[in-house]
């Protein structure tokens, strides 16, 4: 039955590498005319970015208090994991699993067409059967990371609660299901966390394997945020071997920044300044997230890195919690010896109009997918260095498409200046490294491209919603 005006319900996990794709995804449809309910918790919406003027009508932010677990192990206002220490993530989940009676409440009083949840949620497939309601699972990873979301058949990381993957090795190289030449794979040195981490049960007594496991089960369609112009062979791939619809929603990249007018932070306005005055693609851009917390040994390696570079650079870095104060963050006398060719800004970053300014050339980033889009968008060299979850599987990918150089890490994971200035040198000003430079400035063109990603893939999406059947190219 076509519907002329659906109504779609967002339900990410309280992370922002989520959160943000999925607000992207519900941006995306509201300009295609589909009316989006956005679920989460106060402090998190509070934090979104703000919802265009003209959009306001079509996007509702649903706000769900997040639930106190006993004796108060989440402090107040911890809402995402950015929020928490790594060890206490698995509570910040057990505290998430309890949204599902506003959200069954919320969906029972909406009756929407379509629930679109992430990976997290196992208990959105009930909610969703009970009212006879379709299910998109919607994977804010690459194409080439979801390969490893499970063996086919079935595609699930769970067979009669055999695990997929029986050890770290395997998880260090393409599976046997990629028939296509390809390195993406994790590192020997987090390959055992990576699995240990996927199959534990923790605190909430169920593991990501099993909840994603049922929910790839259960949902009507598969969603991707990826293109076949720049991930082909992976997307077919997943076409192949799922057994329902796998539907590209396209990149999704974020509005370009109309200038710095908007900037009013005076300590930001001096940073543009300085940026005016360097040459055209000269400067490095430094930043690797939220998430990431560096130790004091990889700050000082990466600062020492950028020294012996002699490459330009701007570094947005959070204040760590090891450090006491600003003047512990960076190795001794680093500010006075690279005054005048870089600059260090703490705290947040402006980070679209950053990488819209035309002296920025490249970055050296986490390879996270949500930045190698943004970066992508203005084609820049790109240096990687990945920390956790998917990073290192985006990094391979990058690098077998000829899209970024890899810093160089010993077998336990640990890098050092010399190979960052390496990398950076490679990637920003050696003749050796044009290659990458002209790949970059090329793949603008795909993940740049609004009509490609607007009209062509939120479009298909759209009237698989509609119709509820795939709309093939």
């Amino acid at each position: 039955m076509v519907r002329d005006r659906l109504h779609v319900v967002m339900l990410p996990f309280s992370a922002f590498g989520h959160m943000i794709p999925f607000f992207q995804l519900s941006i995306a449809l509201a300009k295609a005319g589909v009316h989006v309910s956005y679920v989460s918790t106060p402090r998190n919406i509070q934090r979104l970015p703000k919802i265009p003027p003209n959009l306001a009508t079509f996007i509702d932010l649903v706000e769900f208090p997040l639930p106190t677990l006993q004796n108060r192990v989440l402090t107040e206002g911890a809402e995402a994991t950015i929020d928490v220490p790594q060890e206490k993530v698995e509570y910040l989940k057990v505290a998430y699993d309890l949204l599902q009676t506003p959200f069954q409440q919320f969906i029972a009083d909406q009756l929407p067409d379509w629930i679109i949840i992430d990976y997290f949620p196992h208990w959105a497939v009930e909610i969703a059967q009970d009212h006879n309601i379709r299910l998109v699972f919607f994977t804010v990873m690459s194409a080439a990371t979801s390969v490893f979301l499970g063996k086919p058949p079935g595609f699930f990381f769970l067979s009669d609660q055999t695990p997929a993957w029986r050890s770290p090795e395997s998880l260090t190289k393409p599976p046997e299901w990629v028939s296509f030449p390809s390195s993406v794979g994790w590192r020997e040195y987090e390959a055992p966390f990576v699995l240990s981490s996927i199959y534990a049960d923790g605190v909430s007594g169920m593991s990501d394997a099993a909840r994603l496991t049922k929910v790839l089960r259960s949902c009507n369609a598969f969603a991707i945020r990826s293109c076949k112009e720049f991930e082909g062979e992976y997307l077919n791939l997943h076409e192949k071997l799922m057994a329902k619809p796998v539907i590209s929603v396209g990149l999704l990249p974020p509005e370009r920044p109309d200038g710095t007018s908007k900037i009013n932070d005076e300590s930001w306005r001096k940073i543009f300044e300085w940026l005016d005055k360097q040459d055209p693609k000269s400067v490095v851009y430094v930043g690797f997230g939220s998430e990431c917390k560096l130790s004091k040994e990889q700050v000082y390696e990466i600062a020492y890195g950028l020294e012996l570079s002699k490459v330009p650079f701007l570094w947005a870095l959070r204040k760590p919690t090891w450090a006491i104060d600003d003047s512990d963050i960076l190795p001794l006398g680093f500010s006075d010896r690279t005054s005048s060719m870089g600059m260090v800004c703490f705290g947040w970053a402006p980070q679209m109009e950053i990488l819209a300014h035309p002296s920025i050339g490249g970055s050296l980033f986490h390879s996270g997918w949500g930045s190698v889009i943004e970066m992508l968008q203005f084609g820049h060299s790109l240096v990687v260095l990945p920390l956790v979850y998917d990073q290192s599987l985006n990094a391979s990918l990058l690098v077998d498409k000829h899209l970024a150089v890899e810093v160089e890490r010993g077998k336990d994971g640990s890098f050092n200046r010399d190979g960052i200035a390496k990398a950076l040198r490679l990637a920003m000003v050696s003749d050796e490294g044009e290659a990458f430079r002209v790949r970059a400035r090329e793949a603008a063109a795909i993940f740049g491209d609004e009509n490609l990603h607007q009209q062509h893939y939120i479009g298909q999406f759209v009237e698989y919603l509609k119709h509820g059947s795939h709309i093939m190219e």
